[in-house]
């Protein structure tokens, strides 16, 4: 088996949320900006709500702090000097920037003391809610653990499928032939998978390369040109493996289905499905088939196991019936005379 390769560490900071994916947002830098490079280590935003009321415990350090209309209504009810103490406290938790929601201005006395510890403050006009829930969904791609492998990602009758294998099996032959079955390719020879917090893997293509196939003999081939921009996907998430090797006689290879192995990606374990390549094997048609059976045991159905079952209720028969044939006849009682 190949090596893992090593998982990448993702490095998110305070100056990507002027990101133009985030444009959206409208988020603009109005104090604080030395401290941009300040690190974001946490996918969840956080409503610091009890440490404005002065409970500070709970605050994470390298975390967004969001900051909103409820907040403000209750620092109105404190005397100013109570609201600079609350302030002082509050931005001297080490956290990324601190977000002002709402279009409210923020008070003179926070946007001073941001400067001073260059933490950043960014201000904009949208919902509290609208910006959690984006923010979240940007911090949650962006801090992801991941990992590139060599391989090829397709979409199979639905199921992702990810084909491996050494340098030369045939993996991007095998996706081209069920791209032409009407079947997708997310990624070819460097698949970017990301585990996400419900364990799910998701898979994607890397850099320039997205959606081009290398092809020996041919070159580089642009597949939605070819087939349709139906051909491709940006994304899909990572449920079966296939391992491709190349046949070695006499080598015994899984004939039954009945071992079930798996492949760990980023600490989640996968299906995995070992398939020799050989001469005339129709590769695409066994990974579809393969895909297809999947499908079929995530639905309660195994056929493999269903085949053992009904043998060994064969065998269990037939040695009722020979041990029926085998057993003696029982011996009749002769009457007896009154």
């Amino acid at each position: 088996m190949l090596p893992t390769p090593p998982e990448t560490k993702p490095h998110v900071r305070a100056a990507d949320l002027e990101l133009p994916a985030l444009a959206p947002l409208g988020l603009k830098l109005v104090s604080g900006r030395a401290g941009l490079d300040r690190p974001i280590e946490w996918p969840r935003v956080q409503k610091p709500g009890l440490a404005i009321a002065g409970f500070l415990p709970y605050v994470r350090a390298r975390r967004v702090q969001i900051l909103g209309e409820s907040e403000f209504d209750y620092l109105r009810t404190l005397s100013p000097r109570v609201v600079k103490e609350r302030f002082d406290a509050f931005t001297a938790l080490g956290m990324s920037c601190v977000i002002v929601t709402k279009g409210i201005r923020p008070p003179a006395v926070l946007k001073r003391l941001c400067q001073e510890r260059d933490v950043p403050l960014f201000v904009t006009p949208r919902l509290t809610s609208t910006v959690i829930e984006g923010l979240t969904a940007f911090l949650e791609e962006s801090l992801a653990p991941r990992v590139t492998l060599h391989g090829v990602l397709v979409e199979v009758g639905g199921l992702g499928t990810l084909l491996l294998g050494d340098s030369g099996v045939g993996k991007s032959e095998c996706a081209l032939a069920l791209v032409q079955r009407g079947h997708r390719l997310v990624a070819d020879d460097l698949v970017v998978v990301k585990r996400f917090h419900n364990d799910a893997l998701v898979g994607s293509s890397a850099g320039v390369i997205r959606h081009h196939m290398e092809l020996r003999g041919l070159g580089i081939v642009n597949v939605p040109l070819l087939f349709g921009v139906a051909a491709v996907l940006e994304r899909h998430t990572v449920e079966l493996v296939i391992r491709l090797s190349h046949w070695v006689e006499g080598v015994e290879y899984d004939r039954l289905g009945l071992d079930e192995e798996t492949e760990t990606i980023l600490g989640v374990a996968v299906p995995l499905v070992r398939m020799p390549v050989a001469t005339g094997r129709d590769v695409a048609l066994l990974v579809e088939i393969a895909a297809r059976n999947h499908l079929l045991k995530r639905r309660g159905y195994n056929a493999a196991k269903e085949m053992a079952a009904r043998v060994h209720e064969e065998i269990a028969r037939r040695s009722a019936s020979d041990r029926e044939r085998k057993r003696p006849p029982r011996r009749r009682r002769r009457a007896v005379d009154a």
